[in-house]
């Protein structure tokens, strides 16, 4: 994002529609976070929030392109060593990227084995997608390219992302008014059952997997090899009763 639609986001997030987005989303990581552990934490966008709050990993950093980031970089090419984070949080980063695929390659790189990727999402398939299709695109949230959720999980398949959970949120339709989005509250409950596919926003959280090696030695025998012994040198006699003579003298 650039410092127009930081700001354009930030005065959305601001207006009814976007506080009751907001509470949804904040309530699903603050619960999604609480039980992930490690050392290291990313939030990538949205650096004026603050979805990490509940997590209980000693650094948390926020990262984005402009301030108020903790760390200032470009999502396509991110200044961390590899096999370094345990969470990484995409708040909507996705849809506002011009390259998307690649953002998730550098979490996929990033990530330690097993740890955890959660993305949240606007659903294209849904009544806040149809008035991105069939209304103005020039403000936030309307103007970012909303990813199909099958797209997602194909993405995160390809990258060695395993789907651990995930959910859908916001059934209401986009009303700015409080008054409109009290109205249709009865939704949230109704279509969390009977259209569970049309939520406004969907979350998503994987697993990186690593699949290793695992070598398989023989079993030796833990019996040692018996000693090799020369093998006595026959005598020659001249008698045959020196014959038991010499057989004593091999047996000493």
């Amino acid at each position: 994002m650039t410092t127009n639609d930081i700001a354009s986001a930030a005065d959305w997030f601001a207006t009814p529609l976007g506080q009751y987005l907001l509470a949804r989303e904040q309530n699903y990581f603050d619960q999604a976070v609480a039980d992930v552990f490690g050392y290291n934490a990313l939030q990538l966008g949205l650096p004026g929030l603050d979805l990490l709050r509940a997590s209980r990993i000693p650094l948390r950093c926020h990262v984005d392109p402009v301030e108020p980031a903790g760390l200032r970089a470009d999502f396509r090419d991110l200044p961390i060593a590899s096999n370094s984070v345990d969470l990484v949080l995409l708040p909507h980063t996705l849809e506002f990227s011009d390259d998307p695929h690649q953002i998730l390659r550098e979490v996929a790189r990033m990530l330690m084995p097993e740890g955890q990727v959660m993305i949240a999402c606007f659903n294209p398939w849904s009544l806040w997608g149809f008035r991105r299709a069939f209304g103005r695109k020039s403000q936030y949230p309307w103007s970012g390219r909303f990813i199909h959720l099958a797209r997602l999980k194909d993405w995160c398949a390809l990258l060695g992302l395993e789907i651990s959970g995930g959910r859908m949120g916001c059934y209401v339709p986009p009303c700015k008014s409080e008054k409109w989005l009290a109205r249709y509250a009865f939704m949230e409950a109704a279509g969390d059952r009977w259209w569970p596919i049309g939520g406004g926003v969907y979350f998503l959280q994987a697993v990186k997997r690593v699949r290793g090696l695992r070598l398989i030695m023989p079993r030796w025998s833990e019996r040692l090899a018996p000693k090799k012994e020369l093998a006595p040198v026959p005598k020659k006699v001249a008698r045959p009763q020196d014959v038991v003579v010499a057989r004593n003298d091999v047996t000493q």
